[in-house]
């Protein structure tokens, strides 16, 4: 299953995010939900064990949409993870989830990076903003040919960036967020865009 495809249970939602109406049990709650990310790589070894969690913090990359909108957050945790006795190695988690959304999910354990791969082996890994601009296109209830129109954009560029095939970049989150009536900086940030980059450009208008 790709990470956008689960669905978090409130308990994980509200450890993760913080949000009022605290989890009795953060750390419970949170350290299960690791265990189970990492259980689903099929070659992790489930000798290791996640043995503490530390407090979610924003990161900054994390930008929250409009008020009433869908809420995208990135937040990461600290962490051990341990094997038998006496091995503990810290890990640093970074997750990102829309609403209830589980959209990817990253942790550094040691020295070493891990997280699911999305694509098969020997191809392209896509881009995680396909995953975040789906489901924005989804909620709204609209299909790849009305943003296309919206944006200017040929049908087939608007399936390449859902897809994760394409990399975003400034002009077209531009675009994008006229489209879809959200904050450009909001939308930049979640593309990994620096939000601050003058660089901007007019929107097309549909010819």
């Amino acid at each position: 299953m790709m990470d956008g495809e689960r669905l978090l249970s409130a308990a994980v939602v509200g450890a993760l995010t913080r949000s009022v109406g605290a989890v009795p049990d953060e750390r419970a709650v949170l350290g299960a939900f690791f265990e189970g990310l990492l259980a689903d790589l099929p070659w992790w070894d489930r000798a290791w064990r996640v043995v503490d969690v530390g407090a979610p913090r924003a990161s900054s990359s994390s930008r929250a949409l409009t008020p009433g909108d869908v809420q995208v957050v990135e937040v990461t945790v600290p962490g051990f993870v341990g094997r038998g006795a006496g091995e503990v190695l810290a890990f640093s988690a970074r997750v990102r989830l829309l609403e209830d959304r589980l959209l990817r999910w990253q942790m550094k354990v040691g020295e070493t990076v891990i997280g699911p791969a999305l694509a098969p082996a020997g191809e392209r890994e896509p881009h995680p903003f396909g995953a975040v601009f789906q489901l924005l296109v989804t909620m709204r209830g609209l299909r790849v040919q009305e943003v296309a129109w919206r944006t200017g954009r040929a049908v087939s560029t608007i399936r390449m960036l859902r897809d994760g095939r394409l990399a975003p970049e400034r002009a077209l989150i531009e675009e994008v967020a006229l489209a879809l009536d959200l904050p450009a900086e909001d939308l930049a940030v979640i593309a990994g865009l620096d939000p601050a980059d003058p660089g901007r450009a007019q929107p097309r208008t549909p010819t």
